[in-house]
């Protein structure tokens, strides 16, 4: 029992000399451990609804898959799996706050999809669908055809629905 403790004491004493000997290292060492630990805690306990990295993403199926299926062991194809329907658009708050014509692309989305310029989700987001009718619709009323939100758009859109689209 006294050679471990004095073993002990020994390890013990290696260490306090190391700390002693680089402080600033040791105390990097400990400041970066423990941030390592806070990142870890905040992606793994503290963050709501799904990640948004890729690798964390549900991924398609590359080959066949097992699957148990009436207490035997089944080979199933990913083209035999019928195509989940797509995930709800996400709110994005940041979003929100960095981009604030967010209610203008709304109300001109609305606006197109009202008047059958396509099937258009209003996200408030200027997407591929929202930047193919504004295309058709500037292709219709003589503008210039670029998918984009401009001011000349907006007041043409507003002046064939009626509504001020601000």
């Amino acid at each position: 029992m006294r050679k471990s403790r004095r073993r002990h004491d020994a390890e013990r004493g290696l260490l306090a000399a190391t700390i002693a000997s680089h402080p600033r290292e040791s105390v990097g060492i400990v400041l970066a451990a423990c941030a390592a630990l806070t990142i870890f805690v905040n992606a793994l306990f503290l963050q709501h609804g799904p990640h948004p990295a890729p690798i964390f993403a549900p991924r398609a199926l590359a080959g066949p898959v097992r699957a148990l299926k009436e207490d035997r062991l089944a080979v199933v194809h990913p083209a035999a799996v019928p195509n989940s329907a797509p995930l709800p658009a996400r709110r994005d708050p940041i979003a929100e706050l960095i981009d604030p014509s967010k209610p203008r692309v709304l109300a001109i989305q609305h606006a197109l999809a009202d008047f059958g310029y396509g099937q258009i989700r209003p996200t408030g987001v200027l997407d591929r669908e929202t930047r193919g009718a504004i295309e058709k619709f500037e292709r219709e009323h003589g503008l210039p055809v670029d998918g984009e939100i401009s001011d000349r758009f907006a007041h043409e859109l507003g002046r064939m629905t009626g509504r001020p689209l601000e």
